[in-house]
């Protein structure tokens, strides 16, 4: 019952939707209150900054607009005592928007902010205030160290070794290291044996390629299955992805072969084809501009798509502009889905890299592109892919969010230090990562979550936050020490991979009920970040979902049979070992002996499974 009502009250919760920020409330924020309440000017102590300014002021209370005094001073009657003091009254439509707004969680624009950046950072690469003669890993624990010692922070401890080879492993080819492993490792007693096993977990190129098939499976909307790939509409990109992971193919070729494409890479810049009449902002030239610049630029050009953004400073005929390059035929601009009577002229984002010349045929234009983005003085190429790996493994990027770019970073000279290094590396992912998963940063024990009401001035870097594993890496945990994995891959990449040895892995079939619950998204959006908090449904899902009741069940089949001589202490100590990495402690056993029976049974045993996959610990990257 109690199971049933979290249910009830979150179905009913997510039943209003919520209302269109950008659209919707940002223009009458812009031109009715904004001069009064932001930017350092802040009226009667009303900041409209960001979100959680705004809250800090408490003139509303989120869920409740009758109550909200935001509300009641817009309505007033007293011109005296109305807001806004000066123009005409908010209109009917206007506060029935902010009423509706407050009532439905007040959403905000991730990122967005009233307050105008101090400095803009520059689109090159700052190499001269970098350049130092010491090697850049020494270089990067210097800079955290001075960042800590500027911001009277003192230096969290260093993980031991067995948290750091978990955390590693989950990270760098997302799998659970095994016992034996684990065991060498703690063992080593060699100074260099972290350096080392870095080294060699990004040596395993297949483990290597499996994992990271799911990061940019998301980011390039690329899929197995879902909406159109059975009429056409859509172009997987599996055979060239799966194998540019597993080559380490160096980034700058990685991009450009996806914007100028072979057959085999076309699949992400052909975007989706939707059935049916779409809103000329989803149309396939549009979709080109917002993605190529969202995943390898932190650029948010979805608003700019419709009219001048609100957001930001681009403007429609930039996303059109952009768009341009890969229409076939001449791109009338629609502003808010309206034709406007203008053709757009081909351009890039940036003119200070190069020119782009908007006669040239579509071939050639694709090719400027992609040697535009991959230039060595966009410095926003390598910064932006530095970000999404520091925020892959560090649990918030140097730069939030991942997809603005333009925010400031909490240490610029760190940014720019890891993307030089990168660049210098011949754009190599895997030298990024080692030398990320190397520093004193990320070797340091997990800080507690800073909550969403802290804002980028706010946040200080204490360590790297515990992460949640994601769908694919917990599906990979549960079959491997439940001895279910499956016996093949989804078949776009069987095709590419018969050869392999390594058992099947998550991120390689089809996406199951579990699986999308636990956060694996259908792919039609460019998906940077997957949400990092647990859900009434996942809840539900790992309490008694079908899937894993089925997986621990079989589990408990095949462990009992591959291992008839085990004792209920041996099931117990061997599953801590493969699940948490670590044996269990004297009560810990006494529970886990309780639980598996003696002598075992396949439903004592299931239980005992079924409760190491519901803790925290074992779900948790710390």
């Amino acid at each position: 019952m109690t199971v049933f009502l979290v249910g009830l009250i979150a179905s009913q919760a997510q039943a209003a939707e919520p209302v269109d920020f950008a659209h919707d409330v940002l223009p009458i924020l812009k031109a009715r209150c904004a001069e009064c309440h932001t930017n350092g000017t802040y009226k009667g102590g009303l900041n409209l900054d960001t979100r959680e300014d705004l809250l800090k002021s408490k003139v509303l209370t989120v869920g409740k607009p009758a109550v909200s005094e935001l509300i009641s001073r817009v309505i007033e009657v007293d011109p005296e005592l109305r807001m806004p003091p000066e123009g005409e009254p908010l209109t009917a439509k206007e506060v029935d928007q902010l009423r509706k707004w407050i009532g439905t969680g007040l959403s905000w624009q991730e990122g967005f902010s009233f307050k105008e950046a101090v400095a803009v950072r520059p689109l090159g690469l700052r190499r001269q205030k970098l350049t130092t003669e010491e090697p850049t890993n020494i270089a990067l624990d210097r800079l955290l160290k001075n960042y800590w010692q500027e911001k009277g922070v003192e230096p969290p401890a260093i993980v031991g070794d067995a948290t750091f080879l978990r955390r590693v492993s989950l990270d760098l080819v997302g799998l659970l290291p095994s016992p034996e492993e684990l065991s060498q490792f703690v063992a080593d007693q060699s100074p260099d044996k972290r350096r080392r096993k870095v080294l060699e977990i990004l040596g395993r190129d297949v483990q290597y390629a499996d994992h990271w098939m799911s990061f940019w499976n998301d980011l390039l909307r690329n899929d197995y299955a879902g909406t159109g790939y059975i009429d056409g509409g859509r172009k997987q990109i599996t055979g060239w992805l799966y194998r540019a992971l597993r080559e380490n193919k160096p980034y700058d070729k990685f991009v450009r072969e996806l914007l100028d494409p072979s057959p085999e890479s076309e699949g992400f810049i052909r975007g989706i084809k939707w059935r049916g009449r779409v809103n000329a902002s989803q149309v396939r030239e549009i979709q080109y501009a917002q993605n190529i610049t969202q995943v390898f630029l932190g650029i948010n050009l979805k608003c700019a798509s419709c009219h001048d953004s609100f957001i930001d400073h681009w403007k429609l005929e930039d996303a059109y502009g952009l768009a341009a390059v890969i229409s076939e035929k001449p791109l009338e601009i629609h502003r808010c889905d309206q034709p406007t009577g203008h053709t757009a002229t081909a351009k890039f984002l940036f003119p200070e890299l190069g020119d782009l010349d908007p006669k040239l045929p579509r071939k050639q234009r694709l090719a400027t592109v992609a040697k535009l983005m991959t230039s060595e003085k966009n410095g926003r190429l390598s910064r932006t892919i530095v970000n999404r790996l520091w925020q892959r493994l560090f649990g918030r990027g140097l730069v939030h969010p991942v997809d603005i770019m333009a925010n400031p970073a909490w240490s610029e000279e760190m940014l720019d230090l890891l993307a030089i290094e990168f660049v210098d590396s011949g754009y190599d992912l895997k030298h990024l990562l080692a030398l990320m998963a190397n520093s004193r940063g990320y070797q340091s024990v997990s800080a507690a979550t800073e909550g969403e009401s802290v804002t980028n001035e706010e946040y200080v870097f204490r360590g790297p936050r515990v992460k949640r594993m994601t769908a694919e890496q917990y599906t990979d945990a549960v079959w491997r020490i439940t001895q279910t994995t499956p016996a093949r891959p989804t078949k776009p990449v069987a095709a590419v991979d018969a050869h392999k040895k390594e058992p099947v892995r998550a991120a390689l079939v089809v996406s199951d009920s579990l699986m999308r619950s636990l956060g694996r998204p259908n792919r039609e959006q460019v998906v940077t970040t997957r949400p990092d908090s647990l859900t009434t449904l996942q809840a539900l899902d790992l309490s008694n979902g079908e899937d894993l009741t089925r997986l621990v069940n079989r589990g408990a089949d095949s462990l009992r049979k591959a291992h008839p001589e085990w004792s209920d202490a041996d099931f117990a100590n061997s599953l801590f070992q493969s699940a948490l990495s670590r044996s269990p402690t004297s009560s810990e056993l006494r529970v886990a002996e309780q639980l598996i029976g003696d002598p075992t049974t396949n439903l004592g045993l299931s239980d005992f499974l079924w409760t190491l996959f519901m803790l925290p610990e074992f779900q948790a990257i710390r």
